[in-house]
């Protein structure tokens, strides 16, 4: 029987089922731990080993064995929505330097796993273990359970509390709702080098707004609580400590009234902890040197902006004696060791992929914002590792180098790693999609807008196609990249008879860090316009573009964009598929929100302009809103208030709610089913518009 596309793109979780991921450079660089699921449509996941010695690939925890997710802890739950994950077996692990103990949570028990016997043993740990850790020497792992962060043995021997509060809204050892969703700091403790002692967060969430997510097609279930720092409220108050095994903590100082948020920690062998904190309107960051015993900290590098510093990653981090940082300065991404910037200004710098004692190994683009490669930093200079055209990224520690990479020319992803002039392949399992996309990458109008467009296989020059806008348009997320799985869906929606337009406009990142900071205090103009201008430069050069029946959906960001082009621009939008659309800008959350926005008690008509609640009365086109009842990043609340306002204005409009949905819809059958609702509601609103 032949699976439809919604079908397959629902159940391999976008075509990212089998392939490997989560990668770790362990052992001097002589072996490499990664996850793979068991199959393209398989969703549970196994833990392998490829050893460079052999390079033997071996299946070292297999997912079979292990419980189901049905009972996971929630904080667990928290950590895989905040990271989009939605796998099932062994999802997230950690390794100690040798690649040897390996521990990871399953169901909320832990699990420790010998790596050269394969023996996996379930450890009697608290309940509800969440996050454990083993120590560089794997003979102790850490974990958090509930509010506690506790150790035990490798043998299972000596489960102890290490740090504590009776405070029922104090927690140790994890990271607080805006570190995990807004800075992709998804932990809150990190082993000393010698496994003496561990540096921990302590989250004090006192003062942090409380609001409930009731299920509304369950009345018998209690609602759950959430801590949610709404923009303008009060964020967790985070400190951060030396907890030592056997000895009492000792805070580490900073200016936390100046930089309360702690957006990167890390602990090196033979180097001082370093951290990275930031201001309160996200304007200064520095990266701070700790003397644990002294509990003081030293500042290396300060960064200043007049919008905002962007938060990196990879960094920062030590190469030798020196400090590795990403640094917009002068108009330009560059990659700094030292206090000097070591790449040139036309270098779009990404991420920091690892670094040793002698190189950097980093990402950017190189003036196609639509590429991204990989690149070696040493004394020597800058050389660029990655050739083929398409999206590169790497993993490096030890001199040994991770490389995957994604193009236009084939399905899915390649893996290999490199090290000592050799090269090993990883394996993908991964399905192939049944189509093949045709896109035409675009530089539109007079600001080269990056944009893909998309017509139907199977078009006959001369036919006039309705259009359908797809975009996300934000912060933080590039659509238009040179990359063959990017465009699957957008292609399957040009096969149902339209032509699909992707615009990455001014806010998106590959670029340069003005055009991001375009976008500061205005999400609405520069974001909106950038759409318009690339939807009629599209259509000069594409004829068949039919611009009388405009469509335009988007989940998120792009839902909250979707949203506004047909309240503000009926002339250009004629329908709109809203999801999870951030209505009001003072429901999301601080670090997001005041980076771009300010805080509204200092800022209320910015937030005001950027908000969609006050142009429901102008709704004239036909708009469906979609939300997850039980989405936590943004809240139904914002479909809902949107939806009330529209109703109050005499406004139609359709709601999808979403039952026991969060921001994400892994679910098969709603994800596949989502796909074909949009088509047919699209398809009637879109019909009969040649006016």
């Amino acid at each position: 029987m032949t699976v439809s596309f919604p079908r397959q793109f629902a159940r391999t979780r976008r075509f990212t089922l089998g392939e490997p991921r989560s990668f770790s450079v362990c052992a001097g660089g002589q072996r490499v731990l990664f996850l793979r699921a068991m199959a393209g449509a398989d969703p549970r996941t196994g833990l392998w080993l490829l050893d460079l010695g052999s390079g033997v690939e071996r299946l070292v925890v297999d997912p079979a064995r292990l419980a189901d997710d049905h009972d996971l802890p929630a904080a667990e739950r928290a950590r895989r929505e905040r990271v989009r994950e939605t796998a099932s077996g062994v999802v997230a692990y950690a390794a100690d330097d040798a690649g040897q103990v390996v521990a990871f949570a399953s169901s909320g028990e832990l699990w420790v796993v010998e790596v050269d016997s394969g023996e996996a043993r379930s450890l009697p740990a608290s309940a509800g273990a969440f996050d454990p850790r083993p120590d560089p020497a794997g003979r102790a792992i850490a974990y958090v359970s509930g509010r506690e962060l506790r150790v035990i043995e490798v043998d299972g021997s000596n489960d102890r509390v290490v740090a504590s509060d009776p405070d029922e809204a104090v927690s140790w050892g994890r990271a607080e709702f805006v570190a995990a969703e807004e800075m992709a700091r998804s932990r809150g403790y990190w082993w000393a080098p010698d496994g003496s002692a561990l540096l921990a967060t302590r989250v004090d969430e006192t003062a942090v707004p409380l609001l409930w997510i009731a299920d509304p097609a369950h009345p018998d279930l209690s609602p759950t609580p959430v801590r949610y720092p709404l923009a303008g409220s009060a964020n967790a108050d985070v400190t951060l400590h030396l907890v030592p095994l056997d000895a009492p903590t000792t805070p580490i100082g900073w200016d936390r009234e100046r930089f309360p948020y702690l957006a990167r920690v890390g602990w090196a062998a033979g180097h001082e902890p370093l951290l990275q904190v930031q201001s309160r309107d996200q304007r200064t960051t520095q990266i701070l040197a700790a003397d644990v015993r002294a509990g003081s900290t030293r500042l290396l590098h300060e960064d200043t902006d007049e919008t905002w510093v962007e938060l990196f990653p990879g960094a920062p981090v030590w190469c030798g004696e020196d400090v590795v940082r990403i640094a917009d300065v002068g108009g330009a991404r560059r990659l700094f060791v030292g206090a000097e910037p070591v790449t040139p200004p036309e270098l779009y710098v990404r991420a920091v992929a690892g670094a040793d004692e002698a190189a950097v190994v980093f990402t950017a683009s190189d003036g196609d914002p639509t590429q991204v490669h990989v690149f070696r930093w040493s004394v020597t200079g800058v050389e660029r590792v990655t050739e083929p055209p398409g999206v590169h990224g790497a993993v490096h520690a030890a001199g040994s180098t991770v490389l995957s990479y994604a193009g236009l020319e084939h399905d899915g992803g390649m893996h290999r790693v490199v090290s000592a002039g050799s090269s090993w392949p990883v394996a993908s399992c991964a399905e192939t999609p049944g189509l093949i996309p045709q896109v035409h990458l675009l530089a539109l109008g007079e600001r080269r807008l990056p944009a893909g467009l998309l017509l139907p296989r199977d078009h006959v020059a001369g036919t006039k196609l309705p259009v359908l806008l797809d975009p996300y348009g934000g912060p933080h997320a590039q659509r238009v990249m040179s990359a063959r799985r990017i465009w699957l869906e957008p292609q399957w929606w040009a096969d149902q008879g339209f032509a699909v337009l992707v615009v990455d406009g001014r806010g998106t990142p590959g670029r340069d860090p003005g055009w991001e900071r375009e976008v500061w205090h205005n999400f609405t103009g520069p974001i909106l316009d950038d759409q318009v201008d690339g939807l009629r430069a599209a259509a000069e050069l594409e004829p068949d573009l039919d611009l009388t029946r405009v469509g335009i959906r988007g989940w998120s960001f792009g839902g909250y964009l979707a949203a506004m082009a047909v309240l503000r621009r009926p002339d250009v939008f004629h329908a709109a598929i809203a999801g999870a659309p951030v209505t009001d800008q003072g429901l999301y959350d601080t670090h997001y929100t005041e980076r771009y926005l300010g805080r509204p008690q200092d800022e209320p008509e910015v937030y005001r302009r950027n908000s969609l609640l006050d142009d429901a009365a102008s709704l004239s086109r036909p708009m469906l809103l979609i939300h997850g009842l039980a989405d936590d990043n943004v809240l139904a609340a914002h479909t809902l208030q949107l939806s009330q306002r529209l109703t109050e204005a005499g406004r139609p409009h359709s709601v999808l709610p979403l039952t026991g949905v969060t921001h994400m819809t892994p679910q098969e059958s709603v994800a596949e089913n989502l796909l074909l609702l949009q088509v047919d509601f699209l398809k009637k609103a879109l019909d009969g518009r040649h006016h």
